[in-house]
Order: C-alpha cells, then sequence, then structure tokens
C-alpha cells in the first residue's frame, strides 16, 4: 500500500531543489509556495481559496522579507492582492506558519484564526519572556544536556519569532465550521505536532488541508518541551486515527507536495512510531539510568548525532522525551530524578521490565 503523488510539478521541485511554482490546484484554489529561509523545509504551501468576495488563506508563511514578497507575487499571479484577503487560518502557532499573520491582518484587515490551545503558548510580554528562558534551560538540564551546551542552546534561540507573533482574533474549535460565504472547512483538531494543530476538511471536494500532521516524506516531529502539556506522541497518534474517517480524496499538506492515499499514508506514519518505541526501549535496557539526552545519542537519527547543532539536537531531544513519556505511561520506563525534591534533576530512565 503506497501513497499516489497528485502534485507532480512540486514533486519534482523538490527533487531539483527548486522553489515549486504557483498552482491553480482546482477551482478557486492555489497553492503558493512560501520560502523559509536558510531551512531544510524549504518552503511552506499556502493554500489560497476564493470566498467571500475576496481570498482566505490557510497558513501565512516565515515572516521575512523574501517570504512576504513571495505570497504578494503569488496573489498577484492569482489576479488578487494581499488587500483582499478576509482571514488567514492557521494550522498551528509554528513561526513558518503563523509568522506572516500578522503583517496580512495589517495590511488587508484580514481576521487571524488559531486553535485556543496554541494561542495559549504565544507570549505575552517581557516577564513571560524571562519567564520563557528560565523554563527552558531548566528543562535542558533536567534531562541532562550539559551546562555549556544548555547555556548555548538557550541563547542561540530567536525568541522574538514566538513573542512577536500574531495573537489570533478567533480561536479555532474542533468540528467548527468556518463560516465564509462561499466557503465549506471543518475544524480538524489534530494534536501532537502542536497542542492545537488543526486540518481543514473540504467535504464537497473531499480535501484536507493537513498543515505539519501529515506530510507525504516525513513524519513531523512530536517532542516534550519545556512548555510541552500532556502526552503529545499518545496525541498524535489518536488523531491519525480520527483522520480514518474522513473521506478524502487529496491531502494538501503545508511542506513538499500534494498526495492521495491518505489511508496509505497514516499506516505508514503510524509504524513509524511503533518501530520507534521498541527502539527507544531497547536503548532504555541497554543504558538503564541514562538521561534522555544520553538515549537521544544513541538512537539512529537522519544524520550522526555529532553532525546536529545545538538546536537539531534540542528538538532530537524532544523526540526522545515524547517516545519515553509514551512507554512510561505503557508501564515499559520510569523516570527517576536523583533530585527529585529540590527538582533539580538529573532525570535518569530505567526499565521496568
Amino acid at each position: 500500500m503506497a501513497l499516489e503523488i497528485s502534485g507532480t510539478v512540486q514533486w519534482q521541485a523538490w527533487q531539483d531543489r527548486v522553489l515549486p511554482p504557483v498552482e491553480r490546484v482546482r477551482e478557486g484554489l492555489w497553492s503558493i509556495p512560501v520560502p523559509i529561509p536558510d531551512n531544510p523545509l524549504r518552503y511552506v504551501l499556502v493554500y489560497a481559496l476564493e470566498a467571500a468576495g475576496g481570498v482566505v488563506l490557510v497558513d501565512a508563511g516565515w515572516d521575512a522579507e523574501v517570504s512576504w514578497q513571495a505570497l504578494n507575487d503569488g496573489l498577484a499571479e492569482m489576479g488578487t492582492a494581499v488587500e483582499n484577503v478576509k482571514a488567514v487560518l492557521v494550522t498551528h502557532s509554528h513561526p513558518d506558519h503563523l509568522g506572516l499573520a500578522g503583517r496580512v491582518r495589517e495590511a488587508s484587515g484580514a481576521y487571524v484564526a488559531l486553535h485556543a490551545l496554541d494561542a495559549t503558548l504565544l507570549g505575552a510580554d517581557a516577564e513571560t519572556r524571562d519567564k520563557w528562558h528560565s523554563s527552558l534551560l531548566r528543562y535542558l538540564t533536567v534531562h541532562g544536556v550539559p551546562g555549556a551546551e544548555a547555556a548555548a542552546t538557550v541563547d542561540g534561540l530567536n525568541s522574538d519569532l514566538v513573542f512577536r507573533a500574531a495573537r489570533p482574533d478567533v480561536l479555532l474549535q474542533d468540528g467548527e465550521r468556518i463560516e465564509l460565504p462561499g466557503l465549506d472547512l471543518r475544524v480538524v483538531w489534530t494534536p501532537g505536532h502542536s497542542p492545537g494543530h488543526s486540518c481543514f476538511y473540504e467535504p464537497e471536494r473531499r480535501l484536507l488541508f493537513s498543515g505539519d500532521h501529515v506530510l507525504p516524506r516525513i513524519t513531523p516531529a512530536v517532542g516534550v518541551y519545556a512548555q510541552t502539556p500532556g502526552d503529545p506522541l499518545a496525541d498524535f497518534l489518536l488523531s491519525l486515527e480520527r483522520l480514518e474517517r474522513f473521506d478524502v480524496e487529496e491531502v494538501l499538506p503545508a511542506h513538499e507536495y500534494r498526495f492521495r492515499r491518505l489511508d496509505a499514508r497514516l499506516v505508514q506514519m503510524a509504524r513509524h512510531h511503533t518501530e520507534r518505541l521498541a527502539e527507544t526501549l531497547a536503548a532504555v535496557r541497554a543504558a538503564s539510568g541514562a538521561t534522555a539526552w544520553e538515549l537521544a545519542a544513541r538512537l539512529k537519527w537522519s544524520r550522526p548525532w555529532t553532525a546536529f547543532g545545538v538546536q537539531q539536537r534540542r528538538f532530537a531531544l524532544g523526540e526522545t522525551l515524547a517516545h519515553l513519556k509514551l512507554l512510561a505511561a505503557r508501564g515499559e520506563v520510569a523516570e527517576v530524578s536523583e533530585a527529585a525534591e529540590a527538582g533539580s534533576g538529573p532525570a535518569r530512565w530505567y526499565p521496568t521490565r
């Protein structure tokens, strides 16, 4: 069982490592690639729907001049302009999706919509920013990151991406219908990659705007970070199951290229995490008492651990913790802090069976 690539021009552009063209996907529906500077994902696919006497965007793109220009050029190719945007429906709060939403709103008066759970992740003031940095440093230290690398990780983060992000005007909820003339979209809450990640489903044309939740080639990062609530990997796997009930003819993801056979891709993604859970459990059994940082270094990644930069290692740590947390919920591993009463860690992981 394999997915079917429908965005063949996008796929070829991905192979050639170039930006794909602006495409008219369906009547009144366009795909606009918006670059992400210096990022291996290369671009976000912003979808523009003609509705309500104007345009509705699904996601907005990274907040950079080259990205803003690409978005404007794409709208011009449609025969419209940013001033005609009525709404920006954001799949989740990450800066490559939410980043330009505020600038679009300033130019057009459009409203920005985001799931309520992701809206709570956005910082509010300088005090919150200080707490955010302190919380991140404590998280890294507790999970075994050496002091110098923990400090370098915090210092290397651009917190402006979080704290200057646009606050939404509308808070979305699961199952909600987007009420704009000429538009019929349903909000499908799919937490995991972020707490409030949402897809948008168009039942008449059986289209799923999948954001980062379902991508054709890679699985999205599902991690436990300093501000992560709950059990994100458990949420993510349940979200994959939820999508099985939707009749989807074509998936329109936020990265890479369009595809068909959502059912096949859901099976592939669930299998990946099943295998990763088994690998993580084997690592705990082989290195009982290791920190999450030490376990992350033992796992197989797309490139050697030593080739990762500090921020890539932070994401790898978060993904490792997500798998450890689900294993702990299943009773297969346990987390024990060396200084639990002080809350300073480091936390170590042990097999329970």
